[in-house]
């Protein structure tokens, strides 16, 4: 848990607008634990410099990096439960009442009359104190909840009951009284404990990252080293068996490497020289030497512990409608309570029963459960998202996700392999095959883009010489653009080729080199020629792509590439079909190529052709008429769009500025994952409605038997019943919730 957790407001004064509860910079839980034992009582008004110290102190208290481990405050309620327990079982046992009941005669000794008040005062003392000083908490900050109904109802019940001992006005209820405290810790210590497990997986991945690395020394040593002294280019021996320290390249070795915390990919893969590793992923059964790119906050395992930690942070509207209801309860709770002391005060005048009632109405108005219900669901749909290669950057998005009913994926790289290959070269009559590809690789030279790769590679396969080039430009959305360097350029640019202004052989410096799509003559207006034209309809209709080859402004060639469609997306379109999605494509490529992939694949709606200024667009397009829509890309071209977009998704694998754009980023390249994404949403809000229903309906059915509206008939609920229904609906909410984790996603 992050500093934000603990600092919902400067002094309680301030409201937000996601409807989160203010507090005075502490969770709800801290309130109990000896990092807050200096903190300012409730009628205090602690100035700046000791707040902040507070504060301090309680992170100081609670250092485990960049959260919070709530584990104490666990044990804390766990010591505090066992301890009471064993206490009320006197009380019990020589409670006039239940010896009545059960028809028992306790074995009495001189002072035994003292037992129940003495060891009821200890439990209240030692097991209620935590939940006054939460409900003190809540009365301060003006926002009554669950904690602040509870320390009514047990301070109702110890006032009655001591003044009922000392006085003799009545029967006290002790035995009531310690049973309260002692079922209410055990509803909190399962509460903690659950939301401790499925806010774990921030633990986990921060337990991946080893605490020492072998650095290889300059002479070929290795010496151990914290991995905060890492640095980037420092080279690291990995054994099998270990983790890896900090991202990197393989620079030596060969080995399979387990992903799975990472990427949700359960499968090995295997590393080789050239390929990146992950920091924090286990090698298997070789040794890796590897050259380290990034470390501390830039490596990608420091990225998801950021993202999931802002998940954590975040809030749901379903969570805050479900705070707002405890709030509204608060207040229904002291009418009921209000109306039940003035009718059973007519009916029967003030004695035990009253109080009994009064104190019935207040537990069983206690919203342990709806506290618990939508929190814990959210804790362990981020949980489950992280081990499934999925992180929620905003709940509020991950909730939306249950109601698209469009997904618009980005072509290139995300439904495809994204490594094109060049399959043809077609060249004008002046101008041979390997010109064409010398020429293009030349200016394709400075380009990052998968279309450029090709093309080197292509070039360096064929042994190709490549000349240098000058003032590269790219030209955006259309393609890219530099000028050749003198005596670099094939021969036959100085004569007449394809329309050139046939300047001397000699004179090769300076001749403009264009490499683009349609977009580009379109923007040029030149045609390519029958020929070419052909070429280009011949590939389209495999499916290829196709890129024009200029020299100044004469089209001399074109080359096609093809961009072989991932396997896993004709599974993750016929998932999004099944759960009646519909799917869009968005691509700058030429129509032909678009239509042909979402022939292929069954993709509803196709959109070629688009500019990258324009993605954002059709999004808003597709909203119009009155579409939820999702975006899946995976470049700085998406990044409007994913923005746009109701979900924005990112691959993980994509650019910094789509993963920032994005309200979840897929760390794995696997479309199927948005499928997964949209079921996990879909059963969690399903979690969120049940909890809900249970919390909100059990209220509803219990306060009227709780006030006593069948006393005619002889059926009165306790306070010890109301208790055990109370605490027996958090722990319905609680395993319900878990049985999200056993939900299937995978497509």
């Amino acid at each position: 848990m992050s500093e934000s957790e603990h600092r919902h407001g400067d002094d309680g004064a301030e409201s937000r607008d996601d409807g989160a509860k203010p507090t005075d910079g502490y969770c709800s839980c801290c309130r109990v634990c000896d990092c807050y034992r200096d903190a300012p009582e409730p009628d205090e008004k602690p100035d700046e410099r000791r707040e902040e110290s507070n504060r301090a102190e309680h992170e100081a208290a609670h250092d485990h990096g960049d959260h919070v481990d709530h584990s104490d405050h666990e044990d804390m309620f766990r010591r505090r439960f066992f301890v009471c327990l064993v206490l009320s079982v006197p009380v019990l046992y020589y409670s006039p009442m239940l010896q009545d009941w059960f028809g028992f005669t306790a074995v009495t000794f001189p002072g035994s009359e003292f037992v129940g008040p003495v060891l009821g005062v200890v439990v209240f003392a030692y097991g209620g104190i935590p939940f006054l000083r939460m409900g003190a908490v809540e009365a301060r900050n003006r926002e009554p909840g669950m904690m602040l109904l509870i320390s009514l109802a047990i301070t109702v019940a110890f006032v009655y009951s001591v003044a009922a001992a000392a006085f003799d006005v009545g029967e006290p209820f002790f035995w009531e009284l310690v049973t309260l405290i002692v079922i209410f810790l055990l509803g909190h210590w399962i509460e903690m404990r659950s939301v401790r497990r499925a806010s774990g997986a921030l633990d986990e991945l921060a337990e991946l990252l080893p605490e020492t690395a072998e650095r290889i020394t300059e002479a070929g040593d290795t010496e151990a080293v914290p991995i905060d002294d890492l640095e980037a280019d420092d080279l690291v021996l990995v054994r099998p068996g270990s983790n890896v320290p900090a991202d990197g390249v393989v620079e030596e070795g060969e080995s399979n490497v387990t992903e799975a915390m990472i990427t949700g990919e359960s499968a090995p893969v295997k590393k080789a020289p050239g390929d990146e590793v992950i920091g924090g992923t286990t090698n298997r059964d070789g040794s890796l030497r590897v050259r380290v790119a990034a470390t501390g906050e830039e490596t990608t395992l420091s990225g998801i512990m950021r993202l999931v930690e802002e998940a954590q942070e975040s809030r749901s509207r379903t969570q805050v409608l479900a705070d707002r209801a405890a709030g509204w309860l608060f207040y229904a709770a002291l009418g009921v309570a209000a109306v039940t002391a003035v009718a059973w005060t007519v009916a029967v005048g003030f004695g035990l029963p009253v109080v009994e009632r009064v104190v019935t109405v207040l537990v069983i108005a206690c919203p342990h459960a709806l506290g618990l219900a939508v929190p814990l669901v959210v804790a362990i749909n981020t949980s489950m998202a992280a081990r499934n290669g999925m992180l929620v950057r905003d709940r509020i998005a991950m909730e939306q996700a249950r109601n698209l009913d469009t997904v618009v994926f980005d072509k290139t790289g995300t439904l495809t392999e994204g490594e094109q290959g060049v399959v043809e070269i077609a060249a004008t009559d002046d101008w041979d095959e390997g010109d064409v590809l010398t020429l293009a690789a030349a200016v394709e030279g400075d380009s990052e883009h998968m279309i450029a790769q090709a093309i080197r590679e292509e070039a360096a396969e064929r042994g190709l010489s490549v000349p240098d080039v000058r003032e590269f430009e790219a030209l955006e959305g259309r393609g890219v653009r530099a000028t050749i360097e003198r005596d670099a350029t094939p021969a036959v640019i100085g004569t007449d080729a394809g329309g050139s202004d046939g300047a001397d052989p000699s004179d090769r410096d300076g001749h403009t080199a264009s490499v683009g799509g349609p977009n580009l003559l379109r923007h040029l207006e030149i045609d390519p020629g029958a020929d070419l034209e052909r070429f280009a309809d011949a590939a389209g209709e495999r499916g290829d792509g196709v890129v024009y080859v200029l020299c100044d402004e004469s089209v001399v060639g074109a080359v096609a590439l093809a961009d072989v469609i991932r396997d896993e997306s004709v599974e993750a379109i016929d998932a999004l079909h099944g759960m009646g999605v519909e799917v869009a494509m968005l691509t700058g490529d030429d129509a032909d190529v678009a239509h042909s992939v979402a022939d292929e694949l069954g993709i509803d709606t196709v959109f070629a052709e688009v500019l990258p200024e324009d993605k954002d667009e059709k999004i808003v397009e597709l909203q119009d008429r009155g579409h939820l829509v999702g975006m899946v890309g995976d470049g700085v071209n998406d990044a409007p769009a994913l923005t746009r977009s109701d979900v924005g998704i990112a691959i993980g694998s994509g650019t910094d500025v789509a993963v920032e754009s994005a309200d979840v980023v897929l760390v794995e390249n696997d479309p199927r994952d948005v499928a997964s994404l949209v079921r996990l949403s879909k059963k969690s809000y399903r979690k969120m409605q049940e909890n809900i229903v249970w919390a909100a309906g059990y209220n509803v059915f219990a306060l009227p038997l709780a006030a006593g509206i069948l006393a005619p008939v002889g059926l009165l609920l306790s306070p010890a019943v109301g208790a055990v229904l109370m605490s027996a609906s958090t722990v319905i909410v609680a395993v319900n919730a878990q049985l999200l984790r056993r939900a299937e996603l995978s497509v």
